[in-house]
Order: structure tokens, then sequence, then C-alpha cells
């Protein structure tokens, strides 16, 4: 492959992580100091910093606050004028002036959507930045009481050994008798693995495994063990430490739920309002007829969803919840409410839960910090790892037509920047981040087993809320979407290797505020090898992830290894070798 430029920002740099800003949770009307670091070769004689409240152009002249190790920090004060205050820096050097925002220096002007984004929102939960999630498709993970399950007419029964029969009409009818019991039953495994925020894919009754087509939001399914069965699994949870979020469609139910059968039977009932009719047709989510689209123009539909999600929190303790499809709740031709949708959704379930949203693409219109705290981070994170990563060259990308694109490392970094330098840095790492999911090929099928490794190490070591779906630890493959889901394999062998991987960087996550968190600052990139710093106050750490062998690539300062990595004086070569990983702490 082609060698190209290197990405690398180490010349100036701001993020949203407390190194270099005081307060990441202003209130309106507070003023907050700002931090940015240049590099003495760049030659930067005076920085202003410039913001632009109530919508008029105002520039701060930014104090030096001390100097080190040839770099220089600038100091400023922003008032928080409006509950959004975006914000970039301007560096005066003898070459001429450079603009510094969320996408890096430029010499040039650029647009305001790369500002620095301050928001005056309430924040998340203070918890969630300390979460490590664990997906599971209750189906799939584990049986706890199967003699009590009564199968619906509609279900296939399968032992848990049965292949998936993915790409046929029955996959999605499979039951193999997994149920929330059989997840309290293993908490265990969970808390051994170091995850402690469970996301429990939809557990309302329906007429498919996977749950999103809900016939009702009154209960929880009882082939998964009911009320009871939730109740018992969050309180044990609690009591170990971990977390529950649920799972729900915020854009559709299922043609069997009880208000869409209300609707069909009586023109006049007000469940009429709540999907979009055209005498008998109805408009559906992508077209599937099982799957009706609500239209939030109905204000007893939104009370309606509203007492759903405040419900399960108040009564069975859930600890927030994972919106199905958000990108879609509230849109349909000329109808746009996301953006109310979220706001409404937000305020019903409260600001001590956790509220994260499904976005395939840009999400930033949607995480301006008053709305969804996150999205699942598949635009941001997932496809360029992917990109990066992958061996198998599928003929589909996760919906997209035509093979996986293949990056080099400096792709990955500006892909990654890119998404991120549209959002406020709280929403950027308060969004989950994925390797795969319960709707994707598992991506150890097409990134294979070292690679996978890799993966993980990004994982949990980049900004974010890190998720492994339920198997990946020990080795589950699956090539498809469906056959992604294969049942967890508790009497089955499991590759040693790769649970030992993802405890031992689950545990490093755990004890290093650095990678829970820091700033992310990228300090090379090149074809097959990125190497990147996060950082907070009093603790600093390098992460080196190389796809395959590389020219070296020299140790910008004095680093202790960790997990194994070798001591490095600065200036000596970092390990060379791939595929592999190394993580290393600044010694200061």
């Amino acid at each position: 492959m082609m060698q190209r430029e290197t990405l690398c920002n180490t010349l100036a740099h701001h993020d949203g992580s407390p190194l270099y800003v005081a307060d990441p949770a202003p209130e309106l009307g507070r003023r907050v100091e700002v931090f940015a670091r240049t590099a003495d070769t760049l030659g930067v004689t005076r920085v202003h910093v410039r913001t632009s409240p109530d919508g008029e152009p105002h520039f701060t002249e930014a104090l030096i606050d001390r100097k080190a190790e040839g770099e220089t920090w600038w100091r400023a004060s922003i008032e928080m004028v409006n509950p959004e205050c975006g914000y970039r820096f301007l560096l005066h050097t003898a070459r001429g002036p450079l603009w510094l925002t969320a996408a890096g220096l430029s010499r040039i002007e650029v647009t305001d959507a790369a500002d620095f984004t301050l928001a005056a929102y309430p924040p998340p939960p203070a918890w969630a930045a300390d979460a490590v999630i664990y997906q599971i498709f209750p189906d799939r993970f584990a049986r706890g009481c199967p003699e009590a399950q009564v199968l619906p007419d509609w279900a296939r029964p399968a032992e848990w050994e049965e292949p998936i029969p993915y790409g046929r009409p029955e996959a999605l009818q499979q039951i193999y008798g997994g149920d929330l019991w059989g997840v309290a039953d293993r908490l265990g495994h969970i808390t051994d693995l170091g995850a402690n925020l469970i996301y429990l894919t939809p557990f309302f009754p329906a007429r498919s495994n996977h749950r999103y087509d809900a016939s009702t939001f009154d209960r929880v399914d009882p082939l998964l063990g009911g009320d009871e069965a939730l109740k018992a699994l969050v309180d044990r949870a609690h009591d170990q430490g971990v977390r529950v979020i649920g799972d729900i469609t915020l854009n559709h139910s299922g043609d069997a739920h009880d208000w869409f059968v209300e609707a069909r039977a009586e023109e006049g009932s007000v469940e009429r309002d709540f999907y979009y009719f055209e005498g008998d047709d109805y408009a559906t989510f992508a077209g599937v007829k099982s799957l009706p689209k609500f239209d939030h123009r109905a204000p007893e539909l939104r009370r309606r969803l509203d007492a759903v999600i405040a419900r399960y929190p108040a009564e069975f303790g859930l600890d927030g919840w994972r919106v199905d499809v958000a990108q879609s709740a509230g849109r349909h031709g000329d109808v746009e409410l996301n953006g109310q949708v979220a706001r409404e959704t937000r305020a019903a379930l409260g600001e001590e839960h956790l509220l994260l949203a499904e976005h395939q693409f840009d999400a930033s219109a949607a995480l301006r910090g008053d709305g969804w705290h996150g999205t699942m981070s598949y635009a941001g994170f997932a496809r360029p790892v992917w990109s990066w990563l992958a061996r198998e060259r599928s003929d589909e990308f996760w919906g997209t037509p035509g093979p996986i694109p293949q990056y080099g490392g400096q792709d990955v970094a500006q892909v990654m920047r890119s998404y991120a330098s549209r959002i406020p840095w709280r929403s950027y790492t308060h969004s989950l981040t994925l390797l795969d999911s319960h709707d994707t090929a598992r991506f150890r099928s097409v990134a294979g087993r070292d690679h996978q490794h890799l993966g993980a190490a990004l994982l949990f070591t980049m900004p974010g809320l890190p998720m492994v779906f339920a198997g990946d630890e020990v080795g589950v493959e699956g090539v498809h979407l469906e056959d992604g889901r294969r049942p967890f394999p508790w009497d089955g062998a499991w590759d040693q290797e790769t649970y030992r991987i993802y405890r031992e960087l689950a545990a490093l996550r755990g004890s290093r505020e650095a990678l829970r968190r820091g700033g992310l600052r990228w300090l090379h990139a090149d074809d097959d090898v990125v190497l990147f710093e996060r950082a907070v106050p009093g603790e600093a750490l390098v992460v080196q992830v190389s796809r395959a062998g590389h020219a070296p690539v020299l140790a910008p300062c004095e680093l202790a290894g960790l997990l194994g990595a070798p001591d490095l004086n600065a200036g000596e070569p970092i390990p060379a070798d791939g595929p592999a990983f190394h993580i290393w702490e600044v010694v200061r």
C-alpha cells in the first residue's frame, strides 16, 4: 500500500478533557478556563480564543500558563453566555496565523462545525464514565428456568448447540431458551471479565427472538422469566456493583402491539393517531410490515412512551435505556421531531440515568447535550476499525453496498477525529464504542483472531464507553448478523488467550483514570501503526497498535511498560513488530 503523509497533532493540541478544560460541566453564566499546548518548534508568539456569545464574534487573549519540555501551555477564560459555547484558538506565528479546532490545525479558515464545544446542559450521570458495557441478547446467553417456559405458536425450539439458520426466515423464530434468570445466575462471569454495566436487548413480549417487534410495553416477556426475573436480575446485579440498561424502540412497535391492534380495529380510537395510516395501509420501519412506525405528533403516544421510559427505572431499578434506531424516531416525510423525542425522553428518564441512542451515521445534530447522552459509535469507531483490521472482504459493509474499505492507520485516525470533532467532548466520551453487536457479524470472523485482539486494545483504550458483545471475550464467531447471535458456549471450548486479553484490558481501564476520562492526542499514524496518548492531570498513557511490522517509531519520552510492554527511554525505538499492541505509562 502506498505510504501517505503521517497524521500527527503534536504541534498543538486541545480537547474537552480535564487536562484542557477546568470545568467540563459548567453552568450557564459561569466562566471556564481552557488550555492549549503548543510545541515551541511551531513558533507561537500569541494566542487568542474566539467565541461567539449571542452570535457575536469575541476574541480573548490567552496568557502563558507554563512552559515545560519544549512546550508552552496557554490559558484563557471563556464565559458560558449560551447553553452551547463553540470556541477555537487562533495561533499567531512568524509564518502566519493558524486555527486550532477539534479537526486539528489549519492555516486557512474552516467552518464552525469543528469548533470545540462546551455545553451547559446537565451532564450524564457521574458513574457512566467508568462503565464497561456487556451486551446480552437474552435468548442466547444462558438458560435459568427452561422448565418454566411455554413457547408461543410462532416459536421454533432449538438445542443450545444447534446452528442458526441465518439468512432464512425461520432464524428469527428460533428460540434457544435463554432467559433473565440465566443472566442473573451468570453475573460472576460478567464481573470476572471486568464489565460493570449490562445492556440487555429488548425484553418485551414480541413475535421474534430479537423482540424489536414488541407486542406490549406493559410487562417483561414470560419467555424471559417475566417481571419477577427482571427485578431479581437488577437487584442481584446492583448488589455486585453492576448496573443494567434496557433496550426500547421509540420509532415503531410490532404489528401485534396492543396499540396497533386497537388502531387497526377502530378508526376513531386514540391509538389510531399513534401511527401513520393511509386508508388500510400504514408507514413502517424499513418497509417491514410487521414494524408499524410511530407518529410522534400524537400527544397521547408521547405521554405513554414517556411513562414506559420512567416506569422501568422506578419499578425495576433499570439504570437507563438504549434507544433502537433513534435516528429515525419522530421523522417521517415533512415531520421532523427527532430532537424533541430525544429531549422529552431524557426528561422522562431523569438525569441520574443513562440514555444512549443507536445512530448509523453522523449523529452530531443529535448530540448537542440536551437529548441523548451518546450514541453507538458505528461511524466514528467501529467502521474505521473494521476498515483497518478486516481480512474478509464481503460484498456488503454494514448495509453499504460493496466490500469493506481498506484503510491505513492514518485513515483510521482521520475518520475518528473527523466524527469526534463535530460533537461536544462530553457526548463523544459518553458514546458507546464497539467492535460488533447483535446487529453485525462477529468482528473475529471478519478480522481474524490476532486482529480481534488489536481491536480490543483500541476498544478499551480509546475514549468512549467500551461494549463487549457477550461471547466476544471467549472467541465466539459468526459470519452474519443472525449467525453472530450464537448461544454462549458455556460447555464448549473458550479461547483462553482472548479471554485473558479482554480481562487484562478491562482491568487496566478500570485502574487508570487516563483511560476513562483522559484526553486523546494522536502522536503518530501510518499504514500499519497508530500511536496515541490518553492523559489526565497527573497521569498519561501511550498506546501503540500495530497491524503489521512497520518502520521504527521513536518513543516521545521516557515510558514504563504495562501489560508486558518494555520500558523505553526517550528517543528509543518503539517495538515495530505486528500484529501487536503495547501500552506504556509516561514517566514524569
